[in-house]
């Protein structure tokens, strides 16, 4: 059974986490907000505490992952924090990730942080691939958009049968 972990499982992550579950996956939904992760286990979902603004924490779950989902096209808060998580912060933890299990990496390229910033982590996301090897994913599409669980829960296993 396949293990992904979902790096921002707000509300949009936990409805992706549960149509993985419902598929035979494993599923590891992370927050920094502490009162979050009991939202994220009453979702069915593994709970772990993980800020994307520090990589460590985050390459300290991959240990049995085979697919990290990037889950932060929308994320909000500190405009200087939102631009590492799609800048320097995305690079260093991808630059780790050729050391872990993980075997693909999937990127929300689509929300409302600024569009010059998604095209940034999307980019880095793509050297990777090409450097390391590391079958990548897009979500492109609108969040809103009727079905967006299931397609998104097809991108992420469709890397495993690359």
């Amino acid at each position: 059974m396949a293990r992904a972990l979902i790096v921002g499982c707000g509300c949009r992550g936990r409805e992706l986490g549960r149509k993985l579950r419902d598929g035979g996956w494993q599923v590891r939904g992370t927050s920094r907000d502490e009162a979050a992760l009991d939202v994220i286990q009453d979702a069915g979902l593994e709970p772990a505490a993980a800020d994307p603004d520090r990589p460590g924490t985050i390459l300290e779950l991959c240990g049995e992952v085979a697919v990290v989902v990037w889950l932060l096209g929308s994320a909000a808060g500190n405009p200087e924090l939102v631009a590492a998580i799609h800048g320097p912060r995305l690079e260093r933890l991808l630059e780790n990730l050729v050391d872990t299990p993980v075997r693909g990496f999937v990127y929300e390229s689509d929300g409302s942080v600024a569009p010059g910033l998604l095209r940034e982590g999307r980019e880095i996301v793509e050297r990777a691939a090409t450097r390391w090897r590391i079958p990548a994913g897009f979500i492109e599409e609108g969040r809103d958009q009727p079905g967006w669980p299931a397609r998104a829960a097809g991108i992420v296993t469709g890397l495993l049968a690359a």
